[in-house]
């Protein structure tokens, strides 16, 4: 005797909504960027720089599950950014979106333990499974 199929909604898990908060210098990315991850029904809030996601991160470094930085920004870098998350009690991952990455930088990411980098331009759909990855 077979045992009926599990209904679709039972095979499929249900994604984790995330808390992200990605930090970029260029609007029309922060746009497009909220545009595709709130599609997967994540909530995106967009800074303009590092010292931006700094005070959001300041009185509770666990309000964001995810922290998405660019490297390039002016007033605090994505590598001061992640270096100044690695001294905080952060829980959440961390992703580096950036057009070029010398060889010295990406080492030195790396070294921070960021959780991954993606190279703009970066498609939507790769920014997507990334996330889904780490845990949305």
């Amino acid at each position: 005797m077979t045992t009926p199929a599990a209904a679709p909604e039972e095979n499929t898990s249900r994604r984790k909504s995330l808390r992200i908060l990605y930090a970029d210098d260029l609007p029309g990315l922060c746009e497009v960027t909220r545009l595709a991850l709130s599609s997967e029904g994540h909530v995106i809030e967009c800074v303009a720089n590092g010292r931006e996601a700094m005070a959001k991160l300041a009185a509770d470094p666990a309000i964001f599950d995810v922290v998405i930085t660019d490297h390039h920004m002016p007033g605090k870098s994505g590598l001061e950014l992640v270096t100044w998350l690695r001294t905080l009690p952060f829980p959440g991952r961390i992703i580096v979106m950036t057009a070029e990455l010398s060889p010295a930088m990406g080492e030195a990411y790396r070294r921070l333990c960021v959780d991954g980098i993606v190279y703009k331009p970066a498609w939507p759909s790769e920014l997507r499974q990334m996330v889904a990855e780490l845990g949305g």
